[in-house]
């Protein structure tokens, strides 16, 4: 809506560069990082006040929490969506709670309020007051007093061009103003984005929401990055979701290193059964991209290439300690099919194919993970060589 950029405006000259507790780094009108500084925060260990949080893994006690929010073109309709860069459950608790914000014009102001206040509790720091500057009335801005309080037509909203190129365009805009993002995505697989959208909006009509918005989010932007990839387009891979589920993805590997054996594997295996290709499965959980996906080789039986029972694959890379949530599942594809060439993974012909399950898979990487966890990674080496 028009009254966004007013809110970003409110924000910046009160949570400015300089703040002592909580600042916003970064700000346009459709993503917002943010910073909130643990000075002075509760104690770390014995003496320490009760109920103190110290940060976990992928936080030094004392960095600020990094807090993001993207905000789409249906805002205030749609709420801003926010995700923190750590593990902490706590962190992770302090942006569910946010959905009980749900109604109003100022959704990313009264959303910030809620989180700086209970950031301050979580850390036992006193609450700041320049949080109650968040509900004063928004500087004016060419924005009528119907279009503040329209809180239905907001779904329409950007009809005011002089605006419009401003707006970084995400989602579902009018044609002209979609270019950038669908730039370069073939018509077939921007029908398959349009369709999970639809199935998105009807699932949230329903109340059946499926999965976490961060998540969500972060697939659909994946999911992009890869229908407009060159490696993709390339032939290199192909990607198609299990019954239209943006959780679930069957991923075929179609071209793995011409110089190695399980190339010649894939031919002989074409001439034998007509696939020619490793067939490997993703599947991602809500709190997706802070854990990495589950993958495994579904199809055909393979030895060697670093794959366990039940088609489960050992790399550092897919477990907790290894994974980052910055990885692209693109590049996630390319370092496994480098993975099982450098492993000398080969087909095994004739091999009984109930042998690689979900279930089995998951029971291997399991026992993986805790052998790992008490001797150390053996990994090839992550470069290709």
């Amino acid at each position: 809506g028009p009254c966004l950029r007013r809110e970003l405006k409110l924000l910046e000259s009160i949570f400015h560069r300089g703040h002592e507790r909580f600042r916003i780094a970064s700000a346009c009108l459709d993503e917002l990082s943010c910073e909130f500084l643990l000075a002075g925060a509760g104690g770390t260990g014995a003496g320490a006040a009760p109920g103190p949080h110290i940060p976990t893994r992928g936080s030094v006690p004392g960095d600020p929490v990094r807090i993001h929010c993207n905000i789409t073109e249906s805002y205030p309709a749609v709420p801003p969506i926010w995700s923190v860069e750590s593990d902490d459950p706590n962190l992770a608790a302090v942006l569910e709670r946010l959905v009980d914000i749900k109604k109003g014009n100022t959704l990313l102001l009264q959303h910030l309020k809620r989180i700086i206040s209970d950031l301050c509790k979580l850390y036992n720091l006193p609450q700041h007051p320049d949080v109650e500057m968040l509900d004063q009335p928004l500087p004016a801005e060419q924005c009528t007093q119907e279009e503040v309080s329209s809180e239905d037509e907001d779904e329409e909203m950007p009809e005011d061009t002089e605006d419009l190129d401003h707006y970084e365009m995400k989602e579902e805009e009018p044609a002209e103003g979609k270019k950038s993002e669908d730039d370069g995505i073939g018509k077939e697989n921007l029908a398959i984005l349009e369709k999970i959208k639809k199935n998105q909006r009807q699932d949230y009509l329903n109340g059946a929401v499926s999965g976490s918005v961060q998540a969500t989010d972060r697939l659909m932007k994946e999911l992009r990055d890869i229908y407009r990839s060159q490696s993709f387009k390339g032939g290199n891979y192909a990607v198609e979701l299990v019954n239209d589920s943006l959780y679930d993805w069957n991923v075929k590997l179609l071209k793995v290193d011409q110089d190695s054996a399980l190339h010649n594997d894939l031919q002989i295996l074409k001439e034998k059964e007509g696939s020619d290709f490793i067939l490997l499965n993703f599947s991602f959980k809500d709190n997706f991209p802070f854990d990495p996906p589950f993958v495994r080789v579904v199809s055909p039986v393979l030895s060697g290439g670093y794959v366990l029972g039940g088609g489960a694959i050992c790399m550092e890379l897919l477990t907790k300690q290894g994974w980052s949530s910055a990885y692209s599942i693109e590049s996630v594809i390319m370092q496994i099919s480098a993975t099982l060439v450098k492993g000398k993974a080969r087909v095994q012909f004739g091999a009984n194919k109930s042998q690689y399950s979900l279930t089995r898979a998951q029971q291997s990487y399991k026992s993986l993970v805790q052998i790992h966890e008490k001797n150390g990674w053996y990994t090839p080496p992550k470069e290709d060589g």
